[in-house]
């Protein structure tokens, strides 16, 4: 989920917003994501913001925060930092409601198992979200070869993530996203570190965001972390990187699949994608320990060239001269299993940019590549 899974991965999140991953795969990080995540995977959430002040009683079920002090205090300071009228985001956080659910879901999972990719990828790289993926992009193909010309971010890549967060559009969240923002900014849980800061900050973009777009504040629906539209992004997201690719004069993330194209290939293009450079390469790594663990040191950022990788005695399949960048040995556990290697371009790491989490990244990479493998029968 764009712009929530790094801030929310420092607590042990995601975005994040794609599905929840079972018990047995790793924690999700957007998403996104976002999204959702987000999400961040890059915007900040150390900025200023005051915390988050508990109310006398605890809330109920569904209370409204009219009459919370703090969350009138925060109204006006929001009102000062994104200029608002003070009255106006007074009105509109007082409608917010309370939601015990968001606050149990943001919570970190329990896990009572190992890690594992396998388990992880059978929830993404299916039949029903392939079959879904070959429609999005038989109806939308022309609009994913633009975006490709323009960012160079490869359709597969952007039908993965479409894919992975939503489903194509079909699980864009049901939460009313001034409630979930209103909560997580005030009422944020004990029992995890506290992002109430993170939270409040897209508060104000939300409330920013609903001005700039002419939308009512209280129709808006998303995740429970507040991530919005077919690509979940954040509303920090949506203001920076997302884009109005249908041409109709208004960016609409949760009505417009052209512009979730647009804007997811923008989003990574702003991240670092580089043109005709793969996302991941195989690899097989060394035997040895200790040149194992020299390379797995960095996780998931790009370090080693293709030369020092070699010579740590990891065998690369491509050796072609693409591969003049940076890269990463990215380890995916498979429970009690043999793990999974690949390595990771500056390409893959523009993924984790979205959600951070290796496993999400090779999930949108696998669905995409799965996808068009099912277009081209």
């Amino acid at each position: 989920m764009a712009a929530l899974a790094a801030a929310l991965s420092l607590v042990g999140c995601a975005t994040r917003t794609p599905p929840a991953a079972p018990a047995e795969s790793p924690p999700q990080a957007s998403q996104p994501t976002g999204v959702l995540t987000p999400p961040s995977p890059v915007a900040s959430s150390t900025e200023a913001a005051a915390p988050a002040t508990d109310s006398s009683t605890p809330p109920g079920a569904d209370s409204r925060y009219t009459e919370r002090q703090d969350a009138m205090s925060l109204a006006d300071r929001l009102a000062t930092q994104y200029q608002l009228d003070p009255a106006w985001a007074r009105s509109v956080i007082g409608q917010a409601r309370y939601k015990d659910s968001v606050a149990r879901l943001i919570m970190p999972g329990s896990s009572t198992g190992a890690k594992n990719w396998t388990l992880y990828r059978s929830r993404f790289i299916e039949p029903v979200r392939i079959k879904a993926g070959v429609a999005f992009w038989r109806t939308y193909q022309a609009d994913l070869q633009r975006a490709q010309d323009k960012w160079g971010v490869p359709a597969s890549v952007i039908v993965g993530v479409i894919g992975v967060e939503t489903i194509y559009g079909r699980n864009t969240g049901n939460y009313r996203v001034l409630d979930a923002l209103t909560t997580l900014s005030v009422d944020f849980p004990k029992g995890r570190s506290d992002r109430s800061a993170f939270f409040q900050k897209e508060l104000g973009e939300f409330l920013k965001m609903t001005q700039e777009q002419k939308l009512e504040p209280t129709t808006v629906l998303g995740s429970y972390a507040g991530a919005v539209g077919w690509p979940q992004f954040m509303p920090s997201s949506v203001r920076r990187y997302a884009v109005d690719f249908d041409g109709d004069g208004q960016i609409d993330l949760q009505r417009s699949p052209v512009d979730a194209i647009g804007s997811v290939a923008n989003y990574l293009g702003e991240h670092g994608w580089k043109r005709d450079l793969p996302a991941i390469v195989d690899v097989t790594p060394p035997s040895d320990e200790q040149a194992l663990q020299t390379l797995l040191g960095p996780d998931i950022k790009p370090t080693f060239s293709r030369e020092a990788m070699m010579g740590l005695g990891a065998a690369l399949k491509d050796s072609s001269d693409a591969l003049s960048g940076p890269l990463a040995l990215v380890k995916l556990e498979n429970g009690g299993g043999a793990p999974t290697y690949v390595a990771g371009t500056e390409n893959f790491y523009a993924i984790t940019r979205y959600n951070q989490s290796s496993y999400y990244a090779l999930a949108v990479i696998q669905l995409g590549l799965a996808v068009e493998r099912a277009m081209q029968n």
